[in-house]
């Protein structure tokens, strides 16, 4: 056999050693970038600290993105404490997550039992972004244009709460106020809230660290227009969601 032979012999078991040992790491290597593209189901379970509950809605740093529910509870009596949650992620309301259980850490690491759920869930007062949509952007430019206003239904509105007191029969009443503020940061009129949702008063209090925040009302009666002249309160409305967009 001529050396040409051999050598092209040699080349040729050199280049299926390398196939044959470097099919399987690729192969590997693109099931691995495949597995990275498929999307990771949602975890059941949470562990950590409690940082703020309103009603039956708690706040889990360690679940961000999460509003956990735990159904026909006071999740306020769990604020401080260390628990483990275990329930579902509803796909219909991508940010609820449904807490069938919850575990309270005591001082030795053991976990106890506070809560395992026993009604079904119930989110009326839950609005997410979708659903958001059909509350269009309100243009006030004035406490004697009530058209920008009535016979509305919906509207979203960005402002600021305020305590006041609005006088009815010569007595006064103490209410909470939207305040608008026209573009000098002059107020520009008052919207009185007669109702807040639960929901939205779980998200004043997540979003405690903010003092404006865009409202999703249902618009109610106007304030009478000599009243509205005197004190710039527009009409009344209730609340069912408060956010940052």
């Amino acid at each position: 056999m001529t050396s040409v032979k051999r050598t092209g012999i040699l080349l040729l078991g050199l280049g299926l050693l390398f196939v044959l040992v470097g099919t399987p790491a690729c192969q590997k290597k693109a099931a691995e970038s495949v597995a990275a593209a498929q999307p990771q189901k949602p975890s059941n379970e949470f562990e950590g600290t409690v940082k703020m509950a309103l009603g039956k809605y708690l706040y889990l740093p360690t679940a961000q993105g999460f509003d956990i529910v735990l159904q026909g509870f006071d999740a306020a009596t769990l604020v401080g404490k260390d628990i483990r949650v275990k329930g579902e992620l509803l796909l219909d309301k991508p940010s609820i997550f449904r807490a069938d259980t919850v575990d309270v850490k005591g001082a030795s690491g053991a976990y106890t039992n506070a809560y395992t759920r026993t009604q079904d869930l119930a989110v009326d007062d839950f609005l997410d972004v979708k659903a958001r949509d059909a509350y269009p952007v309100l243009t006030i430019t004035g406490v004697n244009k009530p058209e920008e206003w009535e016979n509305q239904g919906k509207g979203k509105i960005f402002g600021k709460l305020q305590e006041a007191a609005v006088k009815e029969g010569g007595t006064e009443t103490p209410v909470t106020c939207i305040v608008l503020t026209d573009e000098k940061g002059k107020e520009a009129g008052k919207i009185i809230v007669d109702k807040f949702s639960e929901f939205s008063r779980y998200y004043l209090k997540k979003l405690r660290l903010f003092d404006k925040f865009w409202f999703y009302l249902n618009i109610k009666d106007s304030v009478d227009k000599k009243v509205r002249a005197r004190t710039k309160e527009l009409f009344h409305a209730d609340v069912q969601f408060a956010g940052l967009f």
